[in-house]
């Protein structure tokens, strides 16, 4: 007999009271199972037996809604819907559970609107800051053709999979930028406390100091205003850097094209911008969004001009009756293959699951490249940090060559 394990529950019944408990069961699965067989709706099903998944939220930050934030408000109303109870029941208790302020706010105003006559798409159209213009396009899809359940049930996967692909992004960069930031504390470190002590002991012993050591001094006295002025000058070039990237689309365009050919991390970029698109494309596709609606979502949330430029061009081909394929190939970002499994899906129907496969195959070349780029990141690094501590340490002892001449002398 396997074993079991204890499962912390939050449900929901039809008429919306709320209940809290343990259950026993195999596995997740088995658990939220057990449950809907009572009659009632799994909200949330976590592992008692772990402590360890509470996340830590820090006052003033994390109120931002995420894409698992937004994956579980999909998973959760999808289930919600299709047991049966009614739409403003099912927002009423996702308003009571969320603890994010801004979804929490987000929802109280989207009952309020349906309330009052709006429809579920409209109402989330009005917080787009909160629920992105594909979660929008989806919901519309789904309400016009009766299975609103189903379109927020593949809405949170296809949220689910983009938050896990951003996450191996970050994980990739993580190592590297805790590196750079040790080693920056190190050599202030160093020039702060380390050199001025050097710099008493040579000064005893008299004599001119070689210039890297002197400059590695002049560093040392010069910290206390050139330290925050170096923190201040690369805060100040992000945020110039930032407010040109969301006010000049040409800057954007140019800077878009340069991620894409940027020697080793340039693929990495290409292979996420068209795992994206195939992902959002086919799932809007999927749930029934007309393709016209579609590229104009997708131009818009791929987050690279290139694409969005790309499909605008689909666009134009789609409105003259060509095939999409004829003109995504005259575009560099997207690889042969791309092109022709787009062409096959054209030719049988399957264009949506084709694009999931595209986007299903970018995912694990996301991976992979991902793993190879931290892999070859970590000796670089070690180098850079062996190369600015060794260069100071040789700095700081090198006069001790002259002090030794002198003393022989």
């Amino acid at each position: 007999m396997s074993a079991t394990k204890t499962f912390e529950y939050r449900t929901v019944d039809r008429a919306g009271k709320h209940k809290k408990g343990k259950i026993e069961a195999a596995n997740k699965a088995a658990a939220v199972q057990q449950l809907r067989q009572q009659g009632l709706v799994p909200v949330a099903v976590v592992d008692g037996d772990s402590k360890l998944r509470q996340e830590i939220t820090i006052p003033g930050f994390g109120g931002r809604t995420t894409l698992k934030d937004l994956a579980v408000f999909a998973r959760q109303f999808a289930t919600m819907t299709a047991s049966g109870m009614s739409l403003l029941r099912s927002l009423a208790v996702l308003e009571d559970q969320v603890e994010k302020a801004p979804l929490k706010k987000a929802i109280h105003e989207v009952r309020l609107d349906i309330e009052g006559g709006v429809s579920l798409s409209g109402a989330l159209a009005k917080h787009p800051k909160v629920f992105p213009e594909l979660m929008v396009a989806m919901v519309r899809a789904g309400e016009a053709g009766g299975f609103l359940d189903g379109a927020m049930e593949r809405m949170a996967v296809n949220f689910e999979k983009d938050a896990a692909l951003r996450g191996k992004i970050k994980g990739a960069m993580t190592y590297p930028v805790i590196v750079l930031i040790f080693t920056a504390v190190l050599v202030g470190a160093v020039l702060a406390f380390i050199v001025p002590v050097f710099e008493n002991m040579f000064a005893q012993f008299g004599g001119e100091l070689p210039l890297p050591t002197q400059i590695l001094v002049t560093g040392s006295h010069s910290l206390v205003w050139s330290g925050p002025l170096f923190i201040g000058l690369i805060i100040g070039s992000v945020v110039l850097f930032r407010r040109r990237l969301e006010h000049s689309p040409s800057f954007r365009l140019a800077y878009d094209r340069f991620k894409l050919r940027i020697p080793v991390f340039g693929p990495l970029f290409t292979k996420i911008a068209i795992s994206r698109f195939a992902r959002n494309f086919g799932t809007l596709l999927g749930v029934g969004v007309p393709v016209m609606q579609a590229l104009d979502v997708v131009g818009a949330t791929t987050g690279n001009l290139v694409i969005t430029h790309a499909m605008k061009d689909l666009q134009t081909a789609v409105r003259d009756g060509l095939p999409m394929s004829a003109h995504l190939g005259r575009h560099p970002v997207f690889p042969r293959m791309v092109t022709q499994m787009i062409e096959v899906g054209e030719e049988s129907g399957q264009i949506s699951q084709m694009l999931d496969k595209v986007a299903d195959f970018y995912d694990r070349e996301v991976d992979t490249a991902a793993e190879s780029l931290t892999a070859a990141i970590e000796p670089l690094m070690v180098i850079v940090m062996g190369v600015a501590v060794g260069g100071m340490v040789l700095c700081l002892y090198l006069p001790m060559f002259t002090i030794y001449e002198n003393v022989q002398g």
